[in-house]
């Protein structure tokens, strides 16, 4: 008879959330993911989805007509779960565009079933041109945790404890973003997943939205937290919850810039908020006119309702986004 494994030693936050999130039996490889566990804007239900999709499929047709409408249009969503919200915005375009357009999925999960033939389903971010999608990608890339000047260590049952000091990359990276608090979210893997998954764009936007944070409004304790079963609940890296902290919004489009610039490219950088990007590109969370249509107010006033959900500033209108154009100004594309 076998004896039980030995309980695995303490290591670094970022350790145990690429092993909780994205090891064998990680939370987001076996599982439904974060689907069920809580709201986003492309799972809250199935109408606020199409919603969202459509303002989505509304900024492809944006990027597209800003490219030229190139024979082929890469449509990529990082992080895309089991492809809900990337088919959501393909059926949302118009058929002449949708002809053009190459849907790809950017998931560690096997590949699920009934998902179209045509989605490619790969494990790492392609070449491409067109529009990438990141929709809260970055809050689960792992991060580490500072404390007095020690970088923290967990266990498999949350438990912390004192390790290492930062290395001398990480001591710079907390100096200029994130100099006090008493819990200190180290976000250096963020800046580099982000910029890794950018400099595959040839031509176009990546779009990546999460709920962020500006150096002069980090939050002192630190947003480290776990969600299981639609409960905030605590993070325990044993692989049973989401494991997630807020983006270093400003840090991550640094550090984009930075990248871009040494690959000699011209990128152009946007940081704005999700209810000024939605509104933008057409979702209404104003009442409708029941003199209008008196027959339709009913469905246009639930469409209305679940617009406002998403653009509502208390809620998922408060989600940050940063836009990334190359040979495309974002700021064009969201006017």
């Amino acid at each position: 008879m076998s004896s039980p494994a030995a309980p695995a030693e303490p290591v670094r936050w970022s350790a145990a959330m690429q092993r909780a999130l994205y090891g064998t039996d990680g939370f987001y490889v076996v599982g439904q993911g974060s689907a069920g566990h809580f709201r986003t804007s492309a799972s809250a239900s199935p109408s606020v989805r199409e919603i969202f999709a459509a303002a989505l499929g509304e900024l492809l047709s944006r990027v597209d007509a800003e490219l030229g409408h190139p024979d082929a249009f890469d449509l990529v969503d990082v992080g895309g779960g089991s492809g809900e919200l990337l088919t959501a915005v393909v059926d949302s375009i118009g058929p002449r565009v949708k002809a053009r357009v190459r849907p790809c999925v950017v998931e560690r999960r096997p590949r699920p079933a009934g998902l179209a033939r045509d989605v490619r389903w790969l494990e790492h971010v392609p070449d491409m041109t067109g529009l990438l999608i990141a929709n809260e990608w970055l809050d689960n890339v792992p991060i580490d945790i500072v404390t007095d000047d020690r970088v923290l260590l967990v266990d498999e049952a949350g438990v912390e404890s004192p390790g290492p000091a930062p290395s001398e990359r990480e001591a710079a990276w907390l100096t200029r973003w994130w100099p006090h608090g008493e819990r200190r979210e180290l976000g250096l893997r963020r800046d580099l997943a982000w910029a890794d998954a950018v400099s595959h764009v040839r031509r176009g936007v990546a779009v990546g939205i999460d709920y962020a944070h500006v150096l002069d409004g980090r939050p002192p304790y630190g947003t480290l937290t776990g969600f299981r079963l639609g409960r905030e609940t605590e993070p325990v890296p044993d692989g049973r919850c989401d494991i997630t902290a807020h983006v270093a919004i400003d840090s991550v489009a640094a550090g984009d810039e930075q990248a871009a610039s040494k690959g000699g490219r011209q990128a152009r950088t946007m940081l704005t908020d999700q209810r000024t990007a939605l509104c933008r590109l057409g979702v209404d969370g104003r009442r409708p006119d029941y003199a209008a249509d008196p027959s339709g107010y009913a469905a246009a006033l639930q469409r209305t309702s679940e617009g406002a959900e998403l653009i509502d500033p208390a809620g998922l209108g408060g989600f940050t986004w940063l836009l990334h154009g190359i040979d495309v100004d974002p700021v064009a594309v969201l006017r």
